[in-house]
């Protein structure tokens, strides 16, 4: 992400009530929330997601969103109810395996309760009917995501829980699934999202398209862009010698700029494989917005957005997220400086492969003199923000770049590209936090002495002494 709420749930009284059978507990409701750092209402517990199918249809011109969720998961514990994030809407009708569930809404909860208790690993699948105008989030720190209306159409984004605005899930980077996402709208505008293109028909003045993504998303990622759009088709050969779908799409009043910054994506592909090992999705592209569509670029899965051409440094920026927050998604909002250090520090590489400035420049630069460009940047240490306002302030990206070059000064060019490549292979389509990194780091240098490293650039308050 090129910048960067919660949600809230209380289960009623009576659903802490348990249902015994021959004097035995048969379930508890799941948890409220994931108790993530920042966002401790995000999330639900007793449930793994592991697809959303989503059939949705859209009228731009009363900003009309209608539709069904079809949410596959596997029960974590004995549950006799559980909840799904869902901001505004109006739900219809819910249903679990087929079968009647009584609902209630609490704040941005949906509560689920199923008709017949479900058991500790039993799969099975809620569908939820819903519609309404969606809701446009505003963060903590004052940005906005979640449905974002356009002149033509409108752009979803979800980080960090705006997606709860256009679908009912279950909204924490902890729980990744595939996704099918089908939008119906005017035959004149253009829907693109995630993954690939499935399919496409136009029946009566109405087209539907149908995106899936087969790897793990975290939901955060999942994006949804309607409207009139220039569609690019092309392919680019990956490292394992495979062709990659590029699939791009840039609104006409960008046309001229999208298509020339968005001519260098072979040459960043091809870059940032070598670097960071193999691209870790089936296929990549770019979504150019108009400019006023969003105050942000956001590294939604497969193709990042921009609002407006962006240059090619944040083309870069978001590309590497790919690797580093897409495949490898943080546990929780607290470890998003594993997500935004690494991006930043691939804008700071690929100046030292072009040209620019050296990496070591970079960092003397940004010791000396980078709270002139970047405020508050000794205010906090990347690994711990101190409010869930700022997980996307300056010590979250650029501290979290020096921490990644330090490590570099440290073990040598070699083991830090093994170190780098090797845990975005490690965590593949998974999740991890910062202890997950920092264990890593010391297993595969193991007679080098990390401790300083940790204590005063990661975690440590203030600027530290002079390297």
């Amino acid at each position: 992400m090129s910048r960067l709420t919660p949600v809230a749930l209380t289960v009623t009284s009576a659903l802490l009530v348990l249902t015994a059978c021959s004097g035995g507990v048969q379930g508890t409701p799941g948890g409220s929330g994931l108790r993530d750092p920042y966002f401790p209402k995000a999330g639900n517990g007793g449930y793994d997601v592991t697809h959303y199918a989503l059939d949705l249809a859209y009228d731009p011109e009363d900003r009309h969103l209608g539709g069904t969720a079809e949410i596959t998961a596997r029960a974590t514990q004995d549950l006799t109810a559980f909840d799904l994030d869902l901001t505004g809407m109006k739900v219809e009708q819910v249903t679990v395996e087929g079968e009647r569930a009584r609902w209630s809404r609490n704040g941005r909860e949906l509560v689920v309760r199923p008709h017949g208790d479900l058991d500790d690993g039993e799969t099975f699948r809620v569908t939820v009917r819903y519609s309404g105008t969606p809701e446009t989030v505003t963060d903590a720190d004052g940005s906005e995501e979640g449905w974002l209306p356009t002149d033509d159409g409108a752009l979803a984004l979800g980080e960090p829980v705006g997606s709860m605005a256009w679908f009912p899930g279950n909204h924490h980077p902890s729980d990744k699934a595939s996704y099918d996402i089908t939008v119906t709208v005017p035959e004149e505008l253009e829907v693109v999202s995630n993954g690939e293109l499935a399919n496409r028909t136009t029946t009566d003045g109405r087209t539907t398209f149908r995106w899936r993504t087969a790897e793990p998303m975290a939901s955060y990622v999942a994006a949804l862009a309607i409207g009139d759009y220039d569609i690019s088709r092309s392919t680019v050969t990956s490292e394992t010698g495979g062709e990659l779908p590029v699939y791009t799409a840039v609104a006409p009043s960008q046309a001229d700029a999208g298509r020339e910054v968005l001519a260098d994506l072979p040459d960043i592909l091809e870059w940032a494989e070598t670097n960071f090992g193999p691209y870790p999705f089936s296929s990549t592209g770019a979504i150019v917005a108009p400019k006023k569509a969003a105050g942000y670029a956001l590294e939604t899965q497969n193709r990042p957005v921009f609002p407006g051409a962006p240059d090619t440094t944040t083309l870069v920026h978001e590309i590497a997220h790919q690797w580093y927050g897409n495949s490898v998604t943080p546990k929780s909002w607290r470890d998003m400086w594993l997500n935004e250090g690494f991006a930043t520090y691939a804008e700071w590489l690929w100046d030292e492969d072009n040209g620019g400035d050296s990496v070591q420049e970079t960092f003397e630069a940004m010791y000396d003199h980078g709270e002139d460009d970047h405020e508050g940047l000794w205010d906090f240490p990347p690994a711990e923000p101190t409010s869930a306002a700022r997980i996307s302030d300056s010590p979250v990206y650029q501290r979290g770049a020096m921490v990644l070059h330090k490590i570099r000064q440290t073990v040598g060019d070699g083991t830090f590209y093994d170190i780098v490549q090797g845990w975005a292979a490690a965590h593949r389509h998974g999740t991890a936090d910062t202890d997950d990194f920092t264990a890593f780091v010391e297993k595969h240098a193991p007679k080098k002495d990390f401790s300083g490293i940790w204590a005063d650039w990661l975690y440590g308050d203030g600027k530290p002494d002079r390297p």
